[in-house]
């Protein structure tokens, strides 16, 4: 986070963090009910229909009796961190430091623990506000490697969760995440820089190309958050840890032959161990 006191200056730290230098200074207002509720109601589309826009979530919402124009869905959408997720030209120039990575991953075969993880940040609603969640996945297993919970889109929780990943269970050999601001800047590259892992970024907005980490937010949205309403932050963290251990421990999926996560990516490394 800013620190103000430290050396480094405060432009500098913006730009490590990938924010704008105006969003220290900014103090947020509390949320509406109703558009707290409002974006919920956005999530669950979103999850539904990943490519609609702004103006289709509009029409989508009139049609259950909510009356919301197309510009407030769109100013909803960019406070959860979501957009429609489709393939487009690039209408911008990166930040200087903000370098875009190839996509690695295209004709390669993936099928053992800790060759390829993937990164993504979700919305979790609660009672009275949100947070949002970065998760660590790793592809061959779908096995939650770490996550971290925050009630802020800067990069340091990313990174948080990344090392937290490492320290855990050594480092992967690639590391896939999308082009979003928390995954280009100097702090998160960095961390997998100096490691020598190979860095690989989705086309932009193409969900396709992180499909499995997709899918878990699905998954625990439905099974776990839509079905409570987390008070407050430290809530929310406990209950997502439980559902986190179910699904790693407890749930199998039918693409790994009815295994668990834990079942995919332990089994493998001890085979792979005993070879």
């Amino acid at each position: 986070m800013i620190d103000p006191k430290h050396e480094v200056s405060i432009t500098r730290q913006a730009e490590l963090l990938g924010i704008s230098r105006a969003a220290v200074y900014y103090v947020p207002r509390p949320v509406s009910e109703a558009d707290l509720e409002l974006q919920r109601r956005i999530d669950a589309l979103h999850l539904e229909h990943p490519w609609a826009g702004a103006r289709t979530l509009k029409k989508l919402l009139r049609r259950e009796g909510i009356e919301v124009g197309r510009k407030h869905v769109a100013t909803l959408m960019r406070r959860m961190g979501i957009e429609a997720l489709y393939r487009k030209k690039s209408t911008s120039k990166p930040h200087p430091q903000h370098a875009i990575h190839p996509y690695l991953l295209r004709n390669i075969t993936i099928e053992r623990p800790n060759q390829v993880w993937a990164l993504d940040i979700t919305y979790i609603p609660m009672r009275r506000g949100f947070v949002y969640l970065c998760a660590v996945m790793d592809w061959a297993s779908r096995r939650i490697l770490g996550y971290r919970v925050s009630n802020t889109l800067t990069a340091d929780f990313c990174v948080e969760a990344l090392e937290a990943a490492i320290g855990r269970h050594g480092k992967p050999e690639i590391v896939n995440t999308d082009q979003g601001s928390q995954f280009t800047g100097l702090e998160f590259i960095d961390a997998l820089k100096r490691r020598e892992i190979a860095i690989s970024m989705d086309g932009k907005g193409c969900w396709r190309d992180n499909v499995f980490i997709e899918r878990f937010w699905k998954t625990l949205k439905y099974e776990e958050v839509y079905l409570r309403a987390y008070d407050t932050v430290s809530e929310a963290r406990a209950s997502i840890a439980r559902y986190v251990e179910f699904y790693n421990a407890r749930r199998p999926h039918s693409s790994l032959e009815d295994r668990t996560p834990n079942e995919a990516y332990f089994g493998s490394q001890s085979m792979k161990a005993a070879a």
